[in-house]
């Protein structure tokens, strides 16, 4: 199964809460906005200023704030920003990080799919990612309230 880590989805939902209204708070209001522990937030906020999705501002009125608008930035933003570069496998992403790498002829085949993956986050945007998206009916449900 594939899965981002906590620390990414915290990530996200701090970058959400930022963008949204371009407002700046401090790591303990967004800690408790998204309701994680401080040095959790302080840890998110840190890498996510470090790739450049934020500015800090120091002093008694400081904070943090999107450098751009949600419309603007992507959740593979993000994910890059927490977790590097989105690739399926060690090999996909550079070469002579697999010890089965010379006999294994599937690279181009995880770099085929790590792109699609990539371009997949690329096209969401954390402005989507702030309203909520009601579920979409299965297969099963809708046989059963057309029955």
């Amino acid at each position: 199964m594939l899965r981002i880590s906590k620390l990414t989805d915290y990530a996200i939902l701090a970058m959400v809460e930022l963008a949204r209204d371009g407002e700046m708070l401090s790591a303990h209001a967004l800690a408790e906005r998204i309701g994680v522990e401080t040095p959790t937030a302080s840890k998110v906020l840190k890498l996510l200023t470090g790739y450049g999705l934020l500015d800090s501002f120091r002093g008694a009125n400081g904070g943090y704030r999107a450098t751009r608008q949600a419309a603007d930035i992507s959740v593979a933003e993000v994910i890059e920003a927490i977790e590097g570069p989105v690739a399926m496998t060690e090999c996909s992403e550079e070469t002579g990080l697999c010890e089965q790498e010379s006999n294994c002829d599937l690279r181009g085949n995880w770099q085929r799919i790590s792109q699609a993956v990539r371009q997949a986050l690329e096209q969401v945007s954390l402005a989507e990612m702030s309203v909520p998206l009601k579920t979409p009916r299965g297969p099963l449900e809708i046989a059963v309230r057309a029955g």
